[in-house]
């Protein structure tokens, strides 16, 4: 027969932020706990409000099954003393343990055990194990190191198996099947019958136990009133997640704030709502901020919620205003004063202020101007090779773009002048860190500082290289397409990959205490988003060249010109991750660099590459070609360890060198290398198609259409696939034989000049 089990552990308030996670670690614990007596739920529910956490773990058997577990003992030669040991330990006689072959085995029969039983052991283990983020002793027992921990007082437990309870205590607190609901709605205790009608019994008191239906609730209602009142929400899922952890039984309520306050950029005004107060905020029908917010209520009230929402709008006020006088008393200074400031901000003990860093960007970020790299006419983008989002138009409805780029931004302006607004907006991007307004909402940063900008007068396009120098932040966040923005985001972040990489500071398996994976791939969705032909190893000569390196402490294992080494390797395994995520496989990105050293540092031209391989051995003329490629590189490989390779790689790489030793002659007519022998027609077949696609393909990748190049490829596939199944390549006559080998060895070449297909999996 089964039986549900349903666990409430009821305490003071949870922070909403530990909610979540604290859900899934008790499936965890639990699960874990009773598969260790060979139980397994067939599925477990989690339940969690401010009050309590819950799990319904349904169909369990009354009883466990018999079991019997293995332990490995010593080996039969070893000292008496070790036997001893490991009889005690299994509480069994010599006799009773089995030999199998030098080695003891104790077999330990467990009988079944009643599930309640199981439970009552297994609840206390998991409430002692429990992994929350902070927690607390309460009451006389803390004074002991001893007693129990909980995220805050553990006031009840409800356990109950099929309908009965399961007896146990933790630290005073016995089982038993009352609760209580709501704090203000509800009153007196509440009888569960059972796991069926808990979430029932606690809505009839106010609670609603599902944290998502909770959260439904206020995004939903919030979105009603703002409706109401002829304006729509600013979506926020965290903060609706955030609110049902706060609440039992949530109330969406209205709620209007002074319109002076809108003179404060709109970004200020709803972080100080969500972050503070918890409250959403919404735009009018023009799509700009209004002097509207949405509270959440945990009670329904007499007055509708009147008092409530004018309580909120005072305390919104007060918060209003702090954040107004930031505002007023940043503007007071220039960008320049506040950026005189980063000198007494430390970036790294090794690599001093944040000044120094701004000055290292600057120059970069001119260089990468001068050089053309970052140009007023970029190229335009490629969408099959790019990462991260697709360019935005800025919009001015939008709160976070107070002042659009003009489109296209920087057009027909000069190399020099661009250049100058680049280094100015470097150095001055950084600035607003000194700040008030940072300094109370850190997460503004360069927002703030494009704000100030425009407030100063300054350039349009430094003030938004300032507020997007950060972007792009993650995967999918907007890439900056601005040539000035360009040239500083992508200084600022080379800077800070190459700036740790200096110290010694690598990433080492899930630890990254500086971002630099994230770093690396904001290169490379700038680089590509932007079609950035650029050779990566050039800014970080430029850069290893521009610092000092007196001021530098590197790690003596890491010789500063292995910097463009080690940074290269980084940015392509971080490209190779960037591609997978577009369902490029990693052995794709692997094939399409370094087998030519000019395209090591080309990120650009490793990324399409990569897609262009990806389509092509998606289709069957690639994939027959990749069979047929690894066939030959399989035979040439034998043939190589015996030494008896006619001609070497790079001979069947260039054209015309093979010699007359390998059994080839040079045709008079068409150019073409021909065997002295008259040869199969499948082999003349291959000889035509190669003669025809690798100049082709070499063409191809010279100009970058390595669609094309592929193509080319393709015409080898029916020519390859003949050859081998009616031509023998180790022919008893030496001639023939040298020929078709340093055929298949031409054939190779002729691959490996588009990709290197022996890097390709499977």
């Amino acid at each position: 027969m089964m039986a549900d089990f349903l666990l409430e552990l009821f305490s003071e308030e949870i922070p909403a932020r530990m909610q979540r996670q604290a859900a899934a670690d008790l499936a965890r614990l639990f699960a874990a706990e009773i598969a260790g007596a060979g139980l397994k739920a067939e599925g477990i529910e989690t339940f969690v409000t401010p009050r309590r956490l819950a799990l319904i773990a349904r169909g369990l058997p009354a009883e466990t099954d018999a079991v019997s577990e293995e332990l490995k003992g010593p080996r039969t030669s070893a000292p008496p003393q070790a036997l001893e040991g490991f009889l005690r330990k299994t509480g069994l006689t010599r006799e009773q343990l089995e030999e199998r072959g030098d080695v003891f085995f104790a077999v330990i029969a467990k009988p079944g055990r009643k599930t309640a039983d199981v439970l009552a052991e297994a609840v206390p283990a998991v409430v002692r194990a429990f992994p929350w983020p902070k927690s607390m002793r309460w009451g006389a027992a803390s004074l002991s190191t001893e007693s129990l921990r909980w995220v805050r007082p553990l006031k009840g437990i409800v356990a109950l198996f099929g309908g009965e309870v399961v007896p146990l205590e933790i630290a005073g607190v016995a089982s038993g099947r009352t609760t209580l609901g709501h704090r203000f709605l509800s009153s007196g205790a509440i009888e569960i019958a059972d796991a069926d009608d808990y979430a029932a019994k606690l809505r009839a008191a106010h609670v609603i136990v599902s944290s998502e239906e909770r959260a439904e609730i206020i995004a939903q209602g919030a979105r009603r009133l703002a409706a109401d009142a002829g304006l729509a929400l600013v979506e926020d899922a965290a903060l609706a997640e955030e609110n049902a952890g706060l609440t039992e039984w949530p109330v969406p309520l209205l709620g209007h704030f002074d319109p002076a306050f809108l003179d404060v950029p709109p970004e200020v005004i709803q972080l100080t709502a969500a972050k503070n107060q918890k409250y959403f905020v919404c735009r009018d029908t023009g799509g700009k901020l209004a002097p509207a917010f949405v509270c959440t209520a945990n009670i329904v009230a007499s007055d509708g919620g009147a008092s409530i929402v004018a309580g909120n709008r005072k305390v919104l006020a007060a918060r209003l205003s702090d954040a107004r006088f930031f505002w007023e008393q940043d503007k007071k200074k220039s960008l320049e004063s506040h950026a005189e400031k980063l000198s007494e901000i430390v970036f790294h003990e090794k690599l001093g202020t944040v000044a120094d860093k701004v000055d290292r960007v600057a120059k970069l970020a001119r260089w990468l101007v001068e050089e053309g790299i970052v140009s007023a006419s970029p190229l335009p983008f490629r969408g099959g090779a790019g990462g991260g989002a697709a360019p935005q138009t800025p919009s001015s409805t939008n709160p976070s773009t107070p002042h659009p780029n003009p489109s296209p931004e920087g057009e027909g302006q000069t190399r020099s002048s661009l250049a100058d607004l680049a280094e100015q907006a470097a150095r001055l991007c950084k600035a607003d860190l000194t700040t008030g307004m940072v300094g109370e909402f850190p997460e503004l940063q360069g927002l703030m500082g494009g704000y100030y900008a425009r407030e100063e007068g300054l350039d349009p396009q430094i003030a938004a290289a300032i507020r997007d120098h950060y972007k792009p932040v993650g995967q999918g966040d907007e890439v900056p397409t601005a040539p000035v923005t360009v040239a500083v985001s992508l200084a600022d972040k080379l800077d800070t990959l190459l700036a740790f990489f200096d110290i010694g500071e690598l990433p080492t398996g899930s630890k990254d205490p500086f971002a630099l994976r994230r770093a690396a791939l904001a290169i490379i969705n700038l680089v590509l988003n932007n079609n950035l032909r650029i050779l990566t190893d050039a800014p970080i000569e430029f850069w290893l060249g521009q610092s000092d390196p007196s001021q530098k402490l590197s790690d003596p294992q890491i010789e500063r010109r292995k910097l463009i080494t080690i940074a290269l390797d980084f940015l392509l395994e971080r490209l190779a991750v960037q591609q997978r995520e577009k369902g490029v496989r990693h052995d794709f990105v692997q094939a399409s660099r370094r087998w030519e050293a000019r395209d090591d540092g080309r990120l650009d031209r490793v990324a399409a590459r990569a897609n262009a391989l990806s389509a092509f051995l998606g289709a069957d003329d690639g994939a027959n070609l990749l069979a047929g490629y690894k066939r030959a590189a399989n035979i040439l490989k034998a043939e190589a360890k015996k030494g008896s390779l006619p001609v070497t790689p790079a001979q069947a790489g260039a054209h015309g060198a093979v010699g007359m030793d390998s059994g080839l002659r040079r045709k008079d007519e068409g150019g073409a290398d021909a065997p002295a022998y008259p040869p199969e027609p499948a082999e003349a077949a291959l000889i035509a198609a190669l003669a025809a696609a690798a100049p082709k393909a070499e063409a191809a990748v010279a100009d970058e259409d390595f669609e094309g190049a592929m193509a080319a490829l393709a015409l080898l596939r029916a020519p390859i696939d003949a050859f081998f199944e009616t031509v023998t390549v180790n022919d008893a006559d030496p001639a023939r034989r040298a020929f078709r080998l340093a055929l298949l060895e031409r054939v190779r070449a002729a691959v490996h000049r588009v990709a290197d297909f022996s890097r390709i999996e499977g």
